[in-house]
C-alpha cells in the first residue's frame, strides 16, 4: 500500500514539474494553479505514504535510505507550498518539483521492505537529531533553489535579456533577503541535529566523533554556511551569498548521498 502511494506521488510530482514548465513558458498572468494543485496533491500522497510506513514500523520511521528519501522530499515539498502561499515562485517550484521527483523516484528504486531499527538507537535521542538535521537539509535545499534563481535573474539584468518568464518574479533584494532567511534558520536546525547527533554518538557508541565521511563533511558545510551568515553584514550579499549556499548544499548532497550509496556505516541506512 505504502508503494503504491508512493508511485502516485512519483507521478504527480513529474506532472507538476511539466505543469511549471508550461506555466513559466506560457507566461499567463496569475499563478500557476493547475502545478500548484498537482505537487499539492503529490505532498499528499506523499503524507499518506509516509503514515503508513510509520505504522508499519511502529515508531520512528527513519530506518532505512529509503526513509530518509521520502521524508526529506516531503519537507522540502512541504516548505516550498508554505514558501509559495506568500510569495509568487513559481520557478522555484520548477525546480522543487523534480527534485521531489528524483528524490522520491530514489526511494521508490532502493526500497528494501521493513526494516528494524537497532535496539541501541530505539532511543529519544535519535528522533532529537534526526528532526532538526532533515528539516535544516529540506530549508538548505529550498534556499539553493532560491539561490539558483537569483543566479539566474541576475545574469539575466545584467545581460538586458529580460525574458518572459522571469518578468513577475520578486526582485533581485527580496530573493536575497528570502536566502538569508532560509539559510538562518536552516543553519540554526542543522546546528541542534549536530549537537544532538554527538550526545547520540556517546550514548549510542561510546564517542561524540567518529571521523567519518559524513561528519567531515557536514562539519565543512555547517563551517561555510557560519561563515555566510558572519560576513553579510561585511558585504557578502547578493551573488556571493547565492555561489556560498550552493556550494553548502553541494557538500550536504555529497555526505548524504556519499555516506548510504559508498561509505556505508553508523550514519548509513543500515546503521551499522
Amino acid at each position: 500500500m505504502e508503494l503504491t502511494f508512493l508511485a502516485g506521488s512519483l507521478a504527480l510530482y513529474l506532472l507538476a514539474t511539466a505543469g511549471f514548465v508550461v506555466h513559466l513558458t506560457v507566461a499567463r498572468d496569475g499563478a500557476p494553479r493547475l502545478p500548484l494543485v498537482l505537487l499539492a496533491l503529490a505532498f499528499a500522497f506523499d503524507t499518506v505514504a509516509l503514515t503508513i510506513r510509520l505504522a508499519v514500523i511502529g515508531g520512528f520511521g527513519i530506518v532505512s535510505f529509503h526513509d530518509q528519501l521520502s521524508l526529506l522530499a516531503w519537507l522540502i515539498v512541504g516548505l516550498y507550498l508554505i514558501l509559495q502561499f506568500r510569495y509568487q515562485l513559481a520557478v522555484v517550484g520548477a525546480l522543487v518539483s523534480p527534485l521531489a521527483f528524483l528524490l522520491t523516484l530514489s526511494a521508490y528504486v532502493v526500497y528494501a521492505g521493513v526494516e528494524t531499527l537497532p535496539r541501541n538507537l530505539q532511543t529519544a535521542w535519535l528522533p532529537a537529531h534526526v528532526a532538526p538535521a532533515f528539516l535544516g537539509y529540506a530549508i538548505f535545499a529550498v534556499a539553493f533553489c532560491i539561490s539558483l534563481i537569483y543566479l539566474v535573474q541576475e545574469n539575466q539584468l545584467k545581460g538586458k535579456r529580460r525574458r518572459t518568464m522571469f518578468r513577475r518574479l520578486p526582485s533581485l533584494e527580496t530573493l536575497d533577503e528570502l536566502n538569508y532567511r532560509f539559510v538562518a534558520w536552516g543553519f540554526a536546525l542543522f546546528t541542534i541535529g549536530i549537537v544532538t547527533g554527538s550526545l547520540l554518538a556517546k550514548a549510542t557508541w561510546g564517542a561524540f566523533w567518529s571521523w567519518e565521511p559524513v561528519q567531515v563533511l557536514s562539519m565543512l558545510a555547517w563551517i561555510l554556511y557560519a561563515v555566510l551568515l558572519q560576513t553579510r553584514s561585511a558585504g557578502w550579499r547578493g551573488r556571493k551569498a547565492a555561489a556560498l549556499t550552493i556550494v553548502g548544499f553541494a557538500l550536504l548532497v555529497l555526505s548524504f548521498f556519499g555516506v548510504n550509496l559508498f561509505f556505508p556505516g553508523r550514519h548509513s541506512g543500515t546503521f551499522g
